[in-house]
């Protein structure tokens, strides 16, 4: 004999999978809208602090780096090279080279990875 069920379980489960849906819904439009801001960042790229040193001072600038040979170089045999300059914190390069790697972070996370 079946199990019997009472409309307040049924009434619960159908508004606890309403939230579920509307909310993977809205995750869906913060990823289409991040989608479309701009360049992403290639997989497995990270922004990376440095540091160079001169006889009195020492400079910060940033990079982005890659696990394998993933960016262009400028030369007139172009390579690829595992890293591409960045410049000092709160340059243009800088900030878009964050804003890529953040970008690519929210629109890769599907709830297929593992977080």
């Amino acid at each position: 004999m079946g199990r019997r069920v009472s409309s307040k379980s049924q009434q619960d489960k159908l508004e606890r999978i309403t939230r579920l849906q509307t909310a993977i819904a809205r995750l869906e439009t913060y990823k289409n809208f991040f989608e479309h801001q701009g360049e992403l960042a290639p997989e497995d790229v990270w922004v990376a602090r440095y540091q160079v040193r001169q006889t009195q001072k020492a400079y910060w600038y940033y990079k982005l780096q890659a696990s394998s040979p993933t960016f262009a170089t400028t030369g007139e045999t172009p390579k690829l090279s595992k890293y591409k300059h960045l410049g000092k914190a709160g340059s243009e390069a800088h900030v878009a080279g964050v804003m890529g790697v953040a970008r690519r972070t929210i629109v890769s996370w599907g709830g297929d990875e593992t977080v």
